[in-house]
């Protein structure tokens, strides 16, 4: 007879301010244990505490300006290493087995890209080794080991992508991630006050919107997800509340080949550099090496000037002139994107947030397109309102009023409006 296998786990993973102090840190491990008291096996990925990632960079740069990425990784996993040992220290007091693991432990590993490091492989044995003889298992987030034993990290926000790639690793269907913020939103919040939570976003949206600047999941996180057949519930760590389903939900209330702006992101500084005398194959390998993308690329007046998404201005100039090349930045922008599927068969949309922004008078510097986002880079200072003006045009209401005007765009002006009750759509 064939031994029934056992259960999936539970796979959560709880951001940096979810452990960003002692209190949260007990509410997470009651959490867990509610879940493990209730017959569930559980496996947490645990972000560092609050602000401890970037307190250790800023003590790396107070002793080198150009640490050595090897020794940055030794350095930053630490931030994990301790969230995870706390949070199972907690565990243990509520009378539950817990175990913290690191990326190692785990059996993670990554590729050699030290702070941009590529998942290679998880073995999951010890993890379900420790989850045969009753513990809840903890793992660092964000971190690996390359196949010569050091450990390496995979990049601002890279626990989403742990957490995922553990899920499918561990043969679930679900990764839950608790975060501070209660869903995902048609944008900041924090920019337009009348920005709705979305109960469910398809998959190739969320990684648009990820792509265009909303900080609440890595988009490596996103991809994985797509590729293999995660769904992520996003949801926050401070209530009960349903949050956000990622995945391929059909919307029961969607028409057929409906024009639906799925949600605007932003960024605030992605600045436009000059490479005088450089070629964009030259930039684009000289980026590269350092694992930094080219993003929107001109030739203008004799120099390629080109975009480098999530990149700072330091490592920009770093990898150019490490190959030889004079950099600088030309010109301060940010961007806004606008998420739609199907662009390309929707003209309409382009056509109605470039004619929002004229009618707002910021004027785009460059604009991009794919086939679910229109990309416009603005003046840095221009970034919030142009959101905003783009939000209250183009974005359907909880009511699902239309989103695309038939006629020319009327804007409100900059930072005015109204705020409805927030509520999730059902």
């Amino acid at each position: 007879m064939t031994a029934q296998q056992p259960t999936p786990p539970l796979v959560w993973k709880f951001g940096g301010t979810s452990v960003g102090d002692h209190d949260r840190i007990r509410a997470v491990a009651r959490r867990m244990v509610a879940a493990h008291q209730a017959g569930h096996r559980v496996v947490a990925v645990l972000s560092a505490m609050g602000k401890t990632t970037d307190q250790l960079v800023a003590q790396a740069h107070e002793l080198n300006q150009s640490p050595e990425p090897r020794e940055m990784d030794a350095l930053l996993a630490v931030g994990e290493r301790i969230s995870c040992a706390l949070t199972a220290m907690a565990i243990d007091a509520l009378g539950v087995p817990a175990v913290s693991l690191d990326g190692a432990q785990a059996g993670v590993t990554t590729d050699d890209g030290h702070g941009h490091a590529r998942l290679a492989d998880i073995d999951p044995r010890r993890i379900h080794a420790e989850l045969d003889r009753g513990a809840i298992v903890l793992v660092t987030g964000f971190q690996g080991v390359t196949a010569s034993g050091d450990v390496s990290t995979l990049g601002r926000g890279g626990s989403d992508a742990s957490a995922v790639a553990l899920a499918a690793a561990l043969g679930t269907s679900r990764c839950d991630i608790f975060t501070d913020v209660p869903a995902v939103f048609t944008a900041d919040p924090r920019v337009v006050p009348d920005a709705r939570p979305l109960s469910s976003v398809r998959t190739d949206e969320m990684l648009e919107m990820a792509e265009a600047g909303a900080g609440v999941l890595q988009p490596r996180a996103v991809e994985l997800a797509a590729v293999h057949g995660v769904e992520i519930h996003l949801r926050s760590s401070f209530d009960s509340g349903n949050g956000t389903v990622v995945g391929s939900r059909p919307d029961p209330c969607a028409e057929l080949e409906s024009v639906a702006v799925a949600g605007i992101g932003h960024r605030r500084a992605e600045p436009l550099y000059a490479a005088p005398g450089a070629t964009p194959v030259a930039v684009a390998a000289a980026l590269a090496r350092r694992g930094l993308a080219l993003g929107a690329t001109l030739i203008e007046s004799g120099e390629v000037r080109f975009t480098a998404q999530d990149a700072a201005p330091s490592a920009v100039t770093a990898a150019l002139e490490a190959a030889g090349m004079d950099v600088a930045v030309h010109e301060k922008l940010g961007t806004v994107g606008v998420v739609c599927s199907g662009l390309t068969r929707r003209p309409e949309v382009a056509a109605s947030a470039l004619d929002v922004l004229a009618a707002a008078g910021i004027e785009p510097r460059i604009v991009t397109t794919s086939p679910a986002r229109i990309t416009v880079h603005v003046a840095a200072e221009d970034v919030d309102d142009a959101l905003r003006v783009l939000h209250a045009a183009l974005v359907t209401d909880a009511a699902g009023a239309p989103a695309i005007p038939a006629g020319p765009a009327t804007v409100p002006a900059p930072g005015t409006g109204t705020r409805p009750d927030l509520r999730v759509v059902a």
